[in-house]
């Protein structure tokens, strides 16, 4: 955000949204120290507006950094919690490029490759944090799921954890998680061969099951995954209440995240997943 300001001017609530900068930011090289956001290779920018309580989503292509390092051995000091949020974002991420509407060839390659390293890592990342094999894994995984959603962007998982986050300074990937689920049944009906392939690399044996057989095995996976990393089971762990939801609906319709979800939702939709994911 900073970098940005520097080249372009004004005040960083002025690039909120998609491409609005005119100019590169100042040569930025990011060393990334957790395995989940990708920000140190996307041009995606998240930041809180304590004002308005919400996170803004700057989608720029001139906020990519120059240079992006990943070293496993910076992240090994992560707590398990650290571990498991970040690790259920960069699942939160591979997912959501998968099912999108922006989704190609490539990113798609890039996204499932994600899921499958995350699904076999993720899991000993969190209970033996000096475990390099599946630190490496996840760094790999992250920055793949990186690369699928910074071209395929994202959906209404990011649309409404971003208003979470900003409205209860709640941690980002953890709020991810408890949506991931509730978001994805809420997209199956309209892309169910796409979360079959999920649960495919997830580990999960398909070949017998049809699309909308393999969409429910996928969601299954993913509770599993998150309850086995610690991760709460609801919204209301985290203090969410119910009386917010309008507020925190009507601000994920404005996300430019929700744009390439499968299944386009009104404003009674999200208001139903969010009390769903209560």
């Amino acid at each position: 955000g900073i970098a940005l300001c520097a080249a372009n001017g004004g005040h960083i609530s002025d690039y909120e949204g998609v491409d609005q900068s005119a100019k590169p930011q100042m040569p930025l090289i990011a060393i990334n120290t957790t395995a989940g956001t990708a920000s140190e290779m996307t041009r995606f920018c998240i930041i809180t507006d304590e004002v308005r309580h919400v996170k803004m989503a700057i989608v720029d292509r001139n906020v990519t950094p120059l240079l992006s390092v990943n070293d496993p051995s910076l992240m090994a000091a992560m707590p398990k919690g650290l571990t498991a949020a970040t690790g259920m974002d960069a699942l939160t991420h591979a997912v959501e490029a998968y099912v999108s509407t922006a989704a190609t060839p490539i990113t798609d390659a890039c996204a499932l490759k994600a899921i499958e390293l995350i699904s076999a890592n993720l899991r000993t990342a969190v209970a033996q944090g000096d475990n390099m094999t599946a630190r490496e894994n996840m760094a790999y995984a992250q920055f793949l799921a990186g690369m699928a959603f910074n071209n395929a962007s994202l959906g209404y998982v990011h649309a409404m954890a971003h208003q979470l986050g900003g409205f209860y300074d709640l941690p980002h990937g953890v709020c991810n998680a408890i949506l991931l689920p509730h978001v994805s049944s809420f997209n199956a009906s309209v892309c169910p061969a796409r979360f079959k392939d999920i649960a495919h690399a997830m580990g999960v044996e398909t070949q017998q099951l049809d699309a909308e057989k393999g969409a429910a095995a996928a969601i299954t996976a993913i509770r599993k995954l998150s309850a086995d990393v610690g991760i709460p089971s609801g919204l209301v762990e985290l203090g969410v209440k119910a009386d917010d939801i309008p507020t925190l609906a009507a601000n994920a319709m404005k996300d430019a995240c929700g744009f390439t979800n499968p299944r386009p939702a009104n404003q009674d939709e999200i208001e139903q997943i969010f009390h769903t994911a209560m």
